[in-house]
């Protein structure tokens, strides 16, 4: 494959290859966090239900008792002006919400304190846990103080309140009043002490209301009926002065005094006359226009004489005519007929004559009409503006006097109700259902309270996975090299135990050989001409498996029938020469401390099937070494012996040696220990190959397990011969 992608035009060399990890759904990443922290998960959760079941089991027994009543909504007001007091339909919530505030009113509480005798019952506050260091609570002969009883009812108001439950039932008027203490039957007390405590408060705030009502109602109605006759006297005094003279307008309401003006009335008669006269003035003007002084008009149609007339003369025109068909115009007969048809045209135009006659009459008689009528609307207007100009203020007057006389006459009416409604004690509150002693406590609830720990533990446990899974910047999977490190994924390897690398690597079918070369075939992809002839593999830190990585290459691709040598660049740390069973006294630090001959320094390793240069005797300072040119020199003139040049070089971390090397070949393969290193580790040892201007080719995920996976990989190198003969193993042993 290597050698036909080698040969293709450069036009149809297929480009570098990038691979891009596919982003992981969203729920899949985090059921990933939790089954890669179940542990911890679990262990919280475990804690959290220990730690409920003993503080359960530790808490003191409290009984609850409830008792139910009804509020009914209140419709009575002390005064009822539209305006005062919002709707029914819309305080309903504001007064529900009233009442249940007024059912845990401390002034309540104390009272219930007080009717029940807590206040000095000492019992009662060893209950609650209160302790004695204020004065009010020390004893003295065994009794309390009488100086403290104010500071006591407080304490005990206080201590009803913490204890107290208002409930309302939803959609509907009933309330739950519930009070939780150590001892059912105080509970019940208590609650049913409420109850009855919040009814009688109730007819005790009505009773107050009422009569507080009827005694400012009472000084209200009297300053009212002072300014109704004061208002009264006034209008009249102004009428009289000015002759304003008004009449009650019909219809008017029962308490105001609608008025209607004689000139008013006058005005309003005339103007529709005057209207109706103009009317008529029109239509016998248009009458009149319409004859024109003919006899053409309308009213000529209409006329019964004229139409016989114009009949009888169609007749004997047409007699008249039938005649000249035969004779001559002096005929006898003929100038008879002739003489009949002049006389009916003279009645015709006389008749006509007086038709026209009329409709003059009748236009001259609406035109004086309607002059006669504007003349007296005229006058009528100037009178009318007159009275206006006057009544201003008495409409005033007139004003005040309506809405005195409508405040008196409601607070006269609500006063009568009140008289009547003050002495009927009427409730809005009852029991429906008092309380009874608790059979069983309330709390502690065993099975409550460990939901709530395993819903707290699975929640803080949750957050602590997250936590530590932000925190840890480990590589677990092949995607997280191209997500986390933005590297093109070039393959991943298994992590072999029980056997050296070359061994696997001499067994074509182990699982190593398998992924590397997967790693080879990504590689054919990385350059133009298929895999870079000179390569280095270096990593962040020793001991990730860059040497098993570069040994891994250099295998493959002699296998694929390429002339392949193994430098060991790693002149520190050194390891090839182990791999060949030779030492290092000859090698890459010879050549570049200045031999020339390179064959005396190269060994063969037959069973991989290339050839190999140790690092050579261990240099004083390897970084000096490779800063000058031989470097360079070393690898060009291996490229014209061998078709690629793979470099074991040093880790990048702290040694300069890796970035020079880096900056001498055509490509960079990097390997990261899976769960082995932090990722920001690795990308600061990227950074430092980037400024080295060395081009990475792609990253290699080495000692990968598939079982410490994350969820949703389902990486196997089981199959294929790996499989079969773990199957032959397992027949084997069977």
């Amino acid at each position: 494959m290597n050698d036909m992608t080698s040969t293709l035009p450069a036009s149809h060399k297929p480009a570098p290859r990038v691979i891009v990890a596919e982003e992981i759904p969203i729920v899949r990443r985090y059921l990933r966090i939790a089954l890669r922290w179940r542990y911890v998960i679990l262990g919280v959760i475990a804690a959290s239900l220990l730690i409920a079941l003993i503080v359960t089991l530790l808490m003191t027994p409290r009984y609850t008792a409830a008792a139910t009543i009804e509020v009914s909504r209140e419709s009575g007001q002390v005064t009822n002006f539209e305006g005062v007091e919002q709707k029914e339909g819309t305080a309903d919530q504001e007064f529900y919400q009233t009442q249940y505030g007024l059912l845990k009113s401390r002034s309540l509480a104390e009272r219930v304190a007080t009717q029940l005798r807590l206040v000095d019952d000492q019992k009662f506050f060893n209950l609650f846990g209160v302790n004695d260091s204020a004065p009010a609570l020390q004893l003295a002969n065994g009794r309390y103080p009488a100086s403290g009883r104010a500071t006591r009812q407080r304490i005990a108001g206080e201590i009803l309140l913490r204890n107290l439950g208002v409930e309302p039932t939803r959609m509907s008027r009933l309330v739950e009043i519930r009070f939780t203490s150590p001892d059912p039957n105080l509970s019940a007390r208590i609650a049913n002490a409420w109850a009855e405590n919040f009814i009688q408060t109730n007819l005790e705030r009505k009773v107050q209301a009422t009569s507080y009502g009827r005694d400012l109602l009472q000084q209200q109605l009297a300053q009212q009926k002072q300014r109704l006759d004061e208002s009264q006297r006034q209008l009249v005094g102004y009428a009289s002065q000015q002759r304003i003279i008004n009449l009650p307008a019909q219809g008017a309401g029962e308490n105001t005094t609608a008025e209607r003006s004689i000139v008013a009335d006058n005005l309003a008669s005339l103007n529709g006359a005057l209207s109706q006269a103009t009317a008529d003035r029109i239509a016998a003007e248009a009458r009149y226009r319409e004859t024109g002084g003919s006899g053409a008009s309308t009213e000529a149609l209409r006329n019964g004489a004229i139409n016989g007339l114009r009949q009888r003369r169609a007749e004997l025109a047409a007699e008249y005519q039938e005649l000249m068909t035969q004779f001559e115009p002096g005929y006898p007969a003929a100038r008879q007929i002739k003489s009949q048809i002049d006389q009916i045209d003279r009645s015709l135009a006389n008749e006509e004559r007086r038709v026209s006659g009329s409709i003059r009459a009748d236009y001259n008689s609406a035109v004086e009409r309607e002059r006669g009528l504007q003349s007296q609307v005229e006058q009528l207007k100037a009178s009318y503006l007159d009275l206006r100009r006057r009544s201003i203020q008495y409409n005033i007057y007139q004003q005040e006097v309506d809405t005195n006389r409508t405040l008196y006459e409601g607070l006269l009416q609500r006063f009568k109700e009140i008289g009547v409604a003050g002495g009927v004690g009427v409730n809005n509150i009852s029991v429906v259902d008092p309380a009874d002693v608790p059979q069983g406590p309330s709390s502690p609830r065993l099975a409550l309270n460990l939901l709530i720990a395993l819903l707290a533990g699975t929640i803080l446990g949750a957050g602590i996975a997250f936590l530590l899974e932000q925190i840890d910047e480990a590589i677990a999977d092949p995607a997280e090299v191209e997500r986390r490190l933005g590297l093109p994924l070039l393959g991943s390897v298994p992590k072999v135990e029980g056997v050296e690398p070359r061994d696997a690597l001499l067994d074509r079918k182990s699982d190593l050989v398998d992924a590397y070369l997967a790693v080879q075939t990504n590689l054919a992809f990385t350059t133009e001409h298929g895999v870079p002839r000179s390569l280095s593999v270096t990593s962040t830190r020793p001991a990730e498996g860059k040497s098993t990585t570069a040994l891994a290459i250099a295998t493959t691709l002699a296998r694929a029938q390429r002339k392949v040598i193994l430098v060991d660049g790693d002149m520190r740390s050194p390891s090839v020469h182990f791999l060949g069973g030779v030492n290092h006294d000859r090698g890459l630090s010879n050549f570049l401390s200045g031999q020339d001959a390179i064959a005396p320094l190269l060994f063969q390793m037959r069973d991989l099937g290339f050839d190999a240069m140790s690092a050579g005797p261990i240099p004083p300072n390897a970084a000096e070494l490779l800063t000058g040119n031989r470097f360079a020199l070393l690898v060009e003139r291996l490229l014209e012996i061998y078709d690629h040049v793979v470099i074991d070089s040093p880790p990048v971390m702290g040694l300069a040696d890796a970035p020079l090397i880096a900056s001498r070949v055509e490509g960079v393969i990097f390997t990261v220990e899976s769960h082995g290193i932090r990722a920001t580790m690795v990308k600061t040892a990227l950074g430092r190959l980037a400024s080295a201007n060395a081009h990475v080719l792609g990253g290699v995920l080495t000692k990968f397990e598939a079982r410490r996976a994350h969820l949703g990989y389902g990486y196997d190198y089981g199959y294929g011969y790996g499989r079969d003969r773990a199957a032959n193993t397992k027949e084997v042993t069977e």
